[in-house]
Parts: C-alpha cells; structure tokens; sequence
C-alpha cells in the first residue's frame, strides 16, 4: 500500500478489525519509510450504481452527494447526522438488491421524501423545494398541499 504522505510502497499493518457492519475491514498501517501512520478500508468491488438524471445524464452514484443533500435539507433541525448516514446506507443497500445497474433519481428523491415526510416535515419543504424545482409561489403551494392532504390520511 502506497504511502499517502511519502509516496513509499512498504507499509505494515499494526491493527486489522471489521468496519462498515461487517462489510469493510480496517487497517491501521504504518509507512516503511516514514513511519507516519494510516488508515485503509477494504471493501469488497461492486458493480457501480448509475443514476439516471432527469434530464437523461447518466452519474455513479454518490452517497456522499446524497447525504450533503440531507444535511442541507435537516440543518437546525433535531435529527443527528449517523441517522442521515443509516438512511443513504439503507437506501443505497435497496437500490443494490434491486439488482439493477441503473435507476432513475426519481426514485432516489421519492425515498427520501417519504422518510422525511414521516420524520420532520420543515425539512421534507426544504428538500422538496430543491428535489421539486419549483418556479414560483404557485407550485410551492401545491406541494404543500399534497403534504397536508397525505398527512390527513
């Protein structure tokens, strides 16, 4: 493993353990040469997720992106961040035994949406007025209503 600090190709490893839920292992190394210390994850290679966009484009799938999006969507707000990082988890883990190589961003918003729907609705506003699009005041309405009429059932 190539040293991030040196560039050296001979590390050891001080410390293994499984990270990720069983999914990744840890492994704490030291560098050969300069005796800085790291850490890597293997994990095991998946297939990459293609999202669909809405417009046609097609990207690898970002947690990251996704989980940016939440934190924007939940700032202030009484929901902690590793509860953000099990939904994406959660999500992307459906959207893997989907078995399908592609899906559309759609269904990816429509997710989250209705976790947040359920959990805090002044961040279900915030995203969907990202998600959504909206152009005006007008549409703003509207899926404010949708939210009240579903909230009503």
């Amino acid at each position: 493993m190539r040293c991030p600090f040196c560039g050296y190709l001979e590390s050891r490893v001080l410390d293994s353990r499984s990270a990720d839920d069983g999914h990744a292992i840890r492994r704490r190394r030291e560098c050969g040469q300069c005796n800085k210390r790291f850490t890597t994850y293997e994990r095991v290679d998946e297939l990459p997720l293609v999202v669909v966009k809405k417009d046609g484009r097609r990207q690898v799938f970002d947690r990251s992106k996704l989980l940016s999006g939440l934190i924007k969507a939940c700032e202030k707000r009484p929901i902690p961040v590793d509860t953000l990082e099990k939904l994406v988890k959660q999500i992307e883990k459906d959207l893997r035994n989907t078995m399908e190589n592609e899906v559309s961003s759609i269904a990816i918003g429509e997710k989250v949406m209705d976790w947040l729907r359920q959990k805090d609705e002044v961040a279900y506003v915030r995203f969907a007025s990202v998600y959504r699009e909206f152009q005006d005041v007008y549409s703003f309405m509207q899926e404010l209503e949708r939210f009240l009429k579903k909230d009503k059932k």
